[in-house]
C-alpha cells in the first residue's frame, strides 16, 4: 500500500512560500552564509519554522534553486501562449539568463547535491526550451542547427562573472549578442 503525503495546511504553505521568497532575496544579496534570522525576519516567521522546513542550510539552498527553476520552466508555456515564437524564445532565454546570472554562487555552494540538482535542472528546463526552439524554428525565426542543450550551456557560460565587468549586466549583454546570432 502506497502512502500519500498529507497536503500542507494553507498557513504552512504560505509560510513555506514566504521562506522561499525571502531566502531567494537574502541569499542573492548576503550569500549562502546569511544568518537564518535575516531570512525569517524577511519572511515574517520564526526561526523554528525555517528549521522545521529546512533542517540544513543545503536543504534551503536546494529548495530555493528548485523553486526558481520551476518558475522559469513554467514561464515557457505561458510565454508561448502569449507571444509569437521568436519573441517567446527571446523572453524565456532572458528570464533564464537572470536565473543563471543571479544563482551561480548558490549552485556552487551545494557540493554533494550538485549532481542531483543538475539532473533536476535539465529535466525541467530542457523540454521547455526545446519546445520554444522548435516553435521558433518552425516559424522561421531562428536557426535550426542549435539544440536546447546548446542554448542552456551557452547562456550559463556567458553569465560567468568576468573580472572588471559589471556582473550580471555584462552577461546579459553577451546573451543578447548570442540571441542575435540565433536569428535567421
Amino acid at each position: 500500500m502506497t502512502e500519500h503525503p498529507r497536503p500542507r495546511r494553507a498557513d504552512a504553505r504560505r509560510n513555506l512560500d514566504a521562506l522561499l521568497e525571502a531566502a531567494k532575496h537574502v541569499l542573492a544579496t548576503s550569500g549562502v552564509d546569511a544568518p537564518a534570522k535575516e531570512i525569517t525576519d524577511r519572511a515574517g516567521v520564526g526561526v523554528g519554522t525555517l528549521y522545521r522546513h529546512f533542517p540544513q542550510r543545503s536543504d534551503l539552498v536546494i529548495a530555493v534553486l528548485e523553486h526558481e527553476i520551476d518558475a522559469c520552466a513554467a514561464a515557457g508555456p505561458a510565454l508561448s501562449a502569449a507571444l509569437p515564437p521568436g519573441a517567446a524564445l527571446t523572453q524565456w532565454v532572458r528570464r533564464y539568463t537572470d536565473l543563471v546570472a543571479t544563482k551561480i554562487g548558490l549552485a556552487s555552494a551545494l557540493h554533494g547535491a550538485h549532481q542531483e540538482l543538475r539532473e533536476y535542472f535539465y529535466r525541467r528546463m530542457g523540454p521547455v526550451l526545446d519546445a520554444l526552439l522548435r516553435a521558433a524554428v518552425a516559424d522561421g525565426e531562428v536557426r535550426a542547427d542549435v539544440s536546447a542543450e546548446d542554448v542552456l550551456h551557452a547562456v550559463a557560460l556567458l553569465c560567468q562573472p568576468v573580472p572588471g565587468k559589471d556582473h550580471p549586466a555584462y552577461g546579459r549583454r553577451l546573451v543578447d549578442v548570442f540571441l542575435d546570432g540565433l536569428r535567421r
